[in-house]
């Protein structure tokens, strides 16, 4: 991954760092630079598949980088992660690149996005990092995953009742399920019923601001207070069709 250096790389590196210290990351030469061969896995393989909207430099380190690592400060000290939905790798590899003992498990549903997924993770040499091919809804279903992972994350565009049956069965009991959303608003209002059944606790909402920008987000923890019944998740599809609300 040695490169020259340009001026706009050094740049690009300085808002990434400053970026990533807003939520207590403090990079060095080596993790910058897994974070542009990323960048340009990202940008290459995003020519042949749909993997992101999002192609200027700084808006992938901005939106896609930082946001991923926003939620650094929940996630620390955990032992194992499932990402869920993760699409192209957020927030699952940035939080992987800044905790390497992370063991973290990126799960999608789209094959080809795993065969990227793979070779990110086998170009940055990032051990205890597995992507899955699978619907959330199975994986919650299997022996290998049900309630497996002390953390739960989605950066996913589903509501929040629909987020809390793919995730919540994942989740151990006693461990978080992390939803990053655009805000929070009316989120936390519709979940009451999937929560119950499901075994959750809203812990904290936290609304914030993306450092440097005007673009709000939110981070919804929810506390997995019990064992999820076993009838949940429900089959591949019905969590979306019918949501818990």
């Amino acid at each position: 991954m040695d490169r020259q250096v340009s001026v706009m790389d050094n740049m690009l590196a300085e808002y990434l760092k400053n970026g990533a210290a807003a939520y207590g990351a403090e990079l060095d030469d080596r993790m910058t630079g897994m974070f542009f061969e990323y960048k340009r896995m990202l940008l290459e393989w995003n020519e042949k598949m749909n993997l992101t909207a999002i192609t200027d430099d700084r808006e992938i380190i901005l939106k896609h980088f930082v946001d991923s690592l926003s939620i650094l400060p929940y996630v620390k000290g955990a032992g194992r992660i499932v990402d869920v939905g993760t699409g192209a790798g957020f927030p699952g590899i940035p939080l992987k690149i800044v905790l390497p003992a992370l063991e973290t498990v990126l799960l999608d549903s789209l094959e080809k996005r795993i065969r990227f997924l793979e070779a990110v993770i086998g170009e940055l040499g990032l051990s205890g990092a597995e992507a899955v091919h699978m619907r959330a809804e199975d994986a919650g279903r299997s022996e290998t995953f049900r309630e497996s992972f002390d953390i739960a994350v989605a950066r996913a565009v589903a509501s929040m009742p629909v987020l809390l049956e793919y995730c919540l069965p994942l989740v151990k009991p006693g461990g978080i399920f992390i939803a990053m959303k655009g805000s929070s608003g009316d989120e936390v209002a519709a979940s009451g019923k999937a929560l119950e059944i499901l075994g959750g606790s809203i812990q904290e909402v936290n609304d914030f601001v993306l450092p440097g920008s005007d673009m709000k987000r939110s981070v919804i923890i929810v506390r997995k207070v019990r064992q999820t019944p076993t009838k949940y998740p429900r089959k591949a599809g019905k969590p979306s069709k019918e949501p818990l609300v």
